[in-house]
């Protein structure tokens, strides 16, 4: 044992409560013979149940600190000496030191009576010299610091004296001095004082309130001024602790008692442990009694007569221990993992075990349960487990302990410790991977940033040995920056792509990844990852034929009258970029005006006509084709197509005449077409009747034609073209009127509005060699309108 702060010849020095916090109160280092120096390097520490809630050591200077605000009260009570003691610990080599520190008590605390107001009843026949019992004061502090004296305020009736119990204490006494007149006056007020011995004197103050009543002859009286009672802590609640005894000489009213306790020490008043019955005396357990909380109780007990005289007593509650506390068994100090070429003897860790009861009950013996290679030692409270035999991680990385800790109680009562102990580890394993190559399958598209694959490798090794960095240490891939495609985090072996991938650009990478444990050497291992980029359905189809023109209009096609069932009209021709599934096309109708007439071949694109034609049938046929590719989602482009049904141009405008006005309706664009195809085909004869006629009069075709190229157009009313003034048939487009020298083959085609290259030439290569004249004039085709001539094959 150790004491802090030497002052002489085995004397020590005492630490006084309520010192402010960070006070040093000793130097470790210098009361314990240690080197400053190596107090960090051999580890000192404080073990202790409660002491490192009030102390605490600085290893740079080994000084003693306090760590919070020291109560002795709180502490130790009114004990006559209060310790503070903890563990000192050091290691390399191991010390255990036992440090004791004495709390010195200070004058931090007032005299207190239990009541404020103290009510006497004297009876005016009392004779001089009657002594009556007062509640004491009570302080927490201790010897001169406590209760010393009591004074009475001045008065001719009461002084002051002081009874001395068995047990040393004092209790302050009324003595009446001379009789009382309760006629005169019937009620006095007193102040009593009590007085510390403390340096300054501190003081508590009570109120005596003394009524003068008729005669009450005697006072009860106790068999005894001190009862002492032992009870175990596992007593049941409600048990009788003692039943109190008070006589009283007189009769009826006066003699009859009533018990009640005057004060209560420590936390009792508070939980209410202790209960008395007023009229019999005796006191019962309400709560759980528990040594290791309090082991001793001192109850105050008063009883009073019907005539208001009183008499005290105490009763002094002893807890016996009993062996209710496991044992406490918690590391101090350990050392793991365990260095594979630690000699045997080498201390692994040190262990303390703690009983908080008492005798017997607190002594604890310590034993390894498995078959392990440690063996423990015993110091005092502490064990030491220290290593038996060599340890080979190659055999077993790990072992369990499982320490058992048993007191000496009746029954004993034992807890458990489990300790896992690992084995250090030398860089003896690379890192190794599951297979040699790895294939990943990444759709194109990717978003840029997003893990695509991830490789892992495994290594036996712990700690820095196992540690494994992932790199790309090579492409075979070739013309390829691997770093601009693919990224892989160093730690994880996620792969990142560093950019959205494109199958019909790059179809496939391979490149070689290498595993590097963090171990000294280190040590690797290799392996290949190839990446097959997956086509996506992100193309659609495009149509080459028929092709839109610059302003999206609809393809027109002639369809001859005559054709028979199944003759192919037209074809779709459309591709796309995509491959395998994704470019299967098909085609099918999205919109026609009379699915009656035709079909589309949903593999080739075809259109075939699906029956004749008949003079009832429309005309113009409207056909939206959609050709889609076979990609999840699928995507798709549409074309439209206008069949014409004629078979020559002379016999459109007549079918479409005839067409019934609820077709025209149907559409405006119909609408158009029919109205400029009448006007066409009214300029058109016109034209040839004044060919005709001018090739009768004017034998010069130069002439005629310039007579025709000014009177081409015939007088009009203007009202008949301001229905079309909104812009569909404007006059700026150009046409050819061509004469065939057979009727049959009157033909004409649409120029571009520069009037310089013809949209569609509609007349057959034949008949063109046969000789015809064109004459060229500003037409009122719409724009939307283009003709064109398909030949089967």
């Amino acid at each position: 044992m150790a004491c802090l702060g030497m002052c002489g010849q085995g004397d020590c020095t005492v630490l006084k409560e309520e010192m402010s916090k960070d006070s040093v109160i000793a130097n470790i280092a210098d009361d314990l013979g240690l080197d400053i120096k190596q107090l960090s390097s051999r580890k000192l520490k404080m073990v202790s149940r409660a002491s490192e809630r009030y102390f605490y050591v600085n290893l740079d200077n080994g000084n003693l600190y306090i760590r919070e605000r020291i109560d002795r009260e709180t502490l130790c009570g009114t004990e006559a000496s209060c310790f503070l003691t903890f563990d000192a610990v050091v290691e390399n080599p191991l010390n255990i030191f036992k440090i004791k520190v004495d709390i010195q008590d200070i004058n931090d605390n007032s005299p207190q009576f239990y009541h404020d107001k103290i009510i006497i009843e004297i009876n005016e026949f009392t004779l001089a010299g009657a002594r009556f019992a007062l509640q004491s004061s009570k302080d927490p502090d201790i010897g001169s610091n406590s209760v010393q004296t009591y004074k009475l305020s001045d008065n001719q009736y009461f002084t002051l004296t002081e009874n001395v119990r068995t047990d040393g204490s004092t209790s302050p006494e009324l003595v009446l001095e001379k009789p009382l007149d309760r006629e005169t006056q019937d009620t006095h007020e007193l102040m009593l004082t009590a007085l510390d011995g403390g340096n300054p004197i501190k003081s508590g103050t009570a109120l005596l309130n003394i009524i003068v009543t008729d005669a009450n002859d005697n006072a009860p009286v106790f068999s005894q001024d001190m009862y002492k009672v032992s009870l175990k802590e596992n007593i049941p609640v409600n048990s009788t602790v003692i039943i109190l005894n008070a006589t009283d000489s007189d009769e009826g009213v006066n003699s009859q008692i009533t018990y009640s306790f005057i004060e209560r020490s420590g936390n009792l008043h508070h939980t209410g442990i202790f209960s008395i019955i007023p009229n019999t005396g005796e006191i019962t357990i309400n709560g759980n009694l528990d040594f290791e909380v309090t082991k001793n109780y001192e109850l105050s007990i008063q009883a009073k007569d019907g005539g208001g005289l009183v008499a005290h007593c105490k009763v002094l509650v002893e807890v016996i221990d009993e062996n209710d506390n496991a044992p406490e068994i918690s590391i101090t100090s350990l050392s793991s993992p365990i260095l594979e070429d630690s000699a045997p003897g080498t201390m692994i860790a040190l262990i303390e075990v703690h009983d908080q009861d008492s005798g017997d009950n607190a002594d604890v013996d310590c034993q390894i349960l498995e078959d392990v290679p440690f063996n423990l030692l015993s110091l005092d409270n502490y064990y030491k487990l220290v290593l038996r035999n060599p340890v080979d991680r190659e055999k077993t990385s790990s072992y369990n302990v499982t320490i058992v800790a048993t007191d000496r109680g009746s029954p004993p009562l034992s807890r458990k410790l489990k300790l896992k102990l690992d084995i250090s580890d030398v860089n003896d394993n690379p890192p190794m991977f599951v297979k040699s190559t790895y294939v990943a399958y990444v759709p194109e598209n990717n978003l840029p940033g997003a893990s695509i694959f991830s490789i892992h490798a495994s290594d036996p090794d712990t700690g820095d040995n196992g540690k494994i960095i992932y790199s790309i240490t090579s492409t075979i891939t070739e013309n390829l920056s691997m770093s601009s495609y693919l990224s892989i985090n160093i730690e994880t072996g996620v792969f990142y792509a560093q950019r959205s991938f494109d199958y019909e650009q790059n179809k496939e990478f391979t490149i070689e990844i290498t595993a590097t444990d963090n171990g000294s050497p280190s040590l690797s291992s290799n392996a290949t990852l190839i990446i097959h980029i997956v086509d996506q359905n992100d193309n659609a189809p495009k149509i080459l034929y028929p092709s839109l023109d610059i302003g999206g209009s609809a393809v027109f096609e002639m369809v001859p009258f005559a054709s028979e069932p199944g003759s192919l009209i037209t074809k779709v021709v459309a591709v796309d970029a995509d491959s395998g599934h994704n470019s299967w096309l098909s085609y099918h109708f999205l919109q026609v005006s009379d699915p009656n007439h035709f079909v589309i071949s949903e593999h080739t694109g075809e259109i075939r006509t699906l029956r004749g034609f008949q003079e009832k049938d429309m005309v113009n046929y409207k056909i939206v084709v959609m050709v889609k590719d076979n990609g999840n989602p699928c995507l798709s482009a549409t074309t439209t197509l206008s069949m014409i049904i004629a078979n020559d141009f002379q016999q459109v405008v007549p079918k479409l005449n005839n067409q019934p006005k609820e077709e025209e309706t149907q559409n405006n664009l119909q609408l158009y077409l029919v109205v400029a195809l009448a006007l066409i085909s009214l300029l058109f004869i016109i034209t040839v009747m004044v060919v005709i006629i001018s090739k009768c009069k004017q034998p010069k075709p130069s002439a005629a034609f310039s007579s025709l190229t000014t009177n081409l157009y015939p007088p009009i009313d203007p009202r008949t073209f301001s229905m079309y003034s909104d812009g569909s048939l404007p006059f700026p487009y150009s046409y050819n009127v061509c004469v065939a020298l057979d009727s049959t083959e009157g033909d004409f085609t649409y120029m571009n509005p520069n009037g310089n290259v013809p949209v569609e030439n509609l007349i057959d290569a034949d008949n063109a060699e046969q000789g015809s004249e064109c004459i060229t004039e500003a037409s009122p085709i719409p724009d939307q309108v283009r003709f064109s001539a398909f030949k089967p094959n």
